[in-house]
């Protein structure tokens, strides 16, 4: 009976994700919010919290034995995450243990998960609060040597975890490096926007699903780096016509507009949503430590100035 409890809670875990990640147009895997995760769902008239943010091993009071989810804290937000460390191309975490203690009881829940072939959620921290979910996860392997479990993570279809493989799969290893790739873009984003306080630092839009992440330098570049001091929070509008060098950001951040451009005669689109941002402030986080670096903004002022 525990066992079918056991399976059945577990189930509706993932379904919960799915309608979770459905309902905010989240592609897989998605990320999620702390308080949304936390509050969980009803399952037979219990609440079932899928983490907290303090306990890495979790395991919620319904289940007898086995945690249910497992959970790596978000990065400092004026760093790029070493997702690197824990995190290969080819979708294995190497998870520590609990402390030292072999017998901690949540390093033999693990065991046990690994044993009975138990699916869990790994949750990856991108962003305060932020995190992405990856079900249903394996452990794979208890290492006792270096006090870790190897952890197998899905990747949205990418994979048959049915006989728990985790032999050279290329079809696997490329799409994890997708996965990367969009992990470090949602988490650049994520960061940025949490410092910026999800406002444009042009024009002050609130709406975040019109907010992106632009890099100061660009992605790909020397220095362009997904750091806090190398992102500006801005509006759809705003990120293409800074990409594009139509509006750039002097290093003592006064916004200007390209001349052809302030010159030209158009709708209230242009002249509000463009010309009238000549010769603003743009607003940047209140921690120095977060704020756009100045010698990156005198790079990319310098480029703004070429196109000019």
């Amino acid at each position: 009976m525990q066992g079918d409890l056991d399976d059945a809670v577990r189930a509706a875990a993932f379904a919960f994700l799915a309608e979770q990640a459905r309902i905010r147009g989240e592609p897989t895997p998605p990320v999620l919010p702390l308080s949304v995760l936390q509050r969980g769902f009803e399952f037979g008239g219990h609440r079932v919290n899928l983490l907290f943010a303090s306990k890495g091993i979790f395991k919620p009071a319904i289940l007898p034995d086995i945690p249910i989810s497992i959970t790596t804290a978000p990065p400092d937000v004026r760093k790029a995450p070493p997702y690197s460390d824990g995190l290969g191309d080819d979708g294995l975490v190497s998870y520590k243990y609990r402390g030292v203690d072999r017998a901690h009881p949540d390093n033999v829940g693990l065991r046990r998960a690994m044993e009975e072939r138990k699916p869990l959620v790994y949750f990856l921290g991108v962003a305060p609060s932020k995190y992405m979910a990856f079900w249903p996860s394996f452990i794979t392997a208890d290492n006792a040597r270096d006090l870790s479990f190897l952890v197998a993570l899905d990747l949205g279809g990418a994979v048959d975890f049915t006989a728990l493989a985790v032999e050279e799969n290329p079809g696997r290893s490329y799409a994890f490096r997708i996965v990367k790739q969009r992990l470090h873009q949602v988490g650049f984003r994520e960061r940025v926007l949490a410092a910026y306080q999800r406002t444009c630092s042009f024009c002050r839009l609130r709406h975040e699903e019109l907010l992106d992440a632009a890099h100061i330098i660009p992605d790909g570049q020397p220095r362009g780096d997904p750091v806090v001091p190398n992102g500006l929070a801005l509006c759809k509008l705003h990120h293409a016509a800074f990409d594009s060098n139509i509006v750039g950001i002097r290093p003592d951040l006064i916004i200007e507009i390209r001349g052809d451009v302030l010159r030209e005669i158009d709708g209230p689109m242009l002249r509000h949503g463009l010309q009238g941002l000549h010769g603003s402030s743009a607003t940047v986080p209140r921690q120095t430590a977060l704020r756009p670096a100045r010698d990156r903004l005198e790079e990319r002022y310098e480029q703004f100035r070429k196109a000019s």
